[in-house]
């Protein structure tokens, strides 16, 4: 596929990837799963950087942490919050020049001291950034943010805050954990495999989902720009024939 292929002018404005196959990755080249985080970690930059180098797309979203994440061993778990503290310092500086608002979604609940500095460090320093918004999914589950969007609702509803008569769609996504963003329009999933896994139930409803066969940490801007041509040549019917 030939860069020429994308048509600018068509650019999803929000895209979303779920990052999978660093493990394999690792283990086809006999290196610990760690170096294959480590290596996932680059290809993040250059997804982030393709992004914003095509203009038009406002926000990309990253599944980096789910709520079931947690099942893995504490020395992978803890390899990955390490890595994740690393390149936020790393990357602050660059992501703040590019223009490049942070935001990171999901339950702080469980998240360590340092990691939550790290955090609130990244969001607070872009917070005003306009060129595009890196969402970051860590302790996220779709499920659980639609649980806490709906215990939002029964409290304001308790308190007499909010007629029960006037919950609607909208009334959801107010509370969710990124209210301002957009349903996604293109969902990536790398490394063959064919699953949600808990990621964006409510905004992906009428996503674009394209699967791509490459390991997280081969995903380079090239295969960035494969998929969203996959995308523009889709007819997006929302339901209505």
């Amino acid at each position: 596929m030939n860069q020429a292929d994308l048509d600018i002018t068509r650019l999803p404005r929000h895209v979303a990837i779920i990052m999978d196959g660093n493990g394999r990755w690792a283990k086809a080249r006999g290196l610990t799963r760690a170096r294959g985080h480590e290596a996932g970690a680059r290809s993040v930059r250059l997804a982030t950087e393709g992004c914003r180098e095509l203009g038009g797309i406002e926000s990309l979203t990253l599944y980096a942490f789910s709520t079931e994440n947690w099942r893995r061993s504490k020395t992978e778990v803890n390899t990955l919050f390490r890595l994740l503290s690393k390149h936020i310092n790393l990357e602050l500086d660059n992501l703040h020049k590019e223009g490049i608002r942070v935001v990171i979604m999901g339950r702080r609940e469980g998240l360590g001291a340092r990691v939550l500095s790290d955090i609130d460090r990244c969001m607070e320093k872009t917070r005003n950034n306009t060129a595009m918004t890196l969402n970051i999914a860590i302790n996220y589950g779709g499920r659980t943010e639609i649980v806490d969007a709906c215990r939002a609702i029964a409290a304001e509803a308790v308190a007499g805050k909010l007629a029960v008569d006037s919950i609607d769609e909208a009334t959801i996504a107010e509370r969710l954990y990124v209210p301002q963003t957009r349903d996604l329009d293109l969902l990536i999933r790398t490394s063959g495999e064919m699953r949600l896994s808990n990621f964006m139930l409510w905004q992906a409803s009428y996503a674009e989902i394209v699967v791509s066969p490459v390991l997280w940490p081969d995903f380079g801007k090239a295969e960035l720009h494969r998929t969203i041509v996959e995308y523009q040549q889709r007819v997006r019917r929302f339901g209505g024939r």
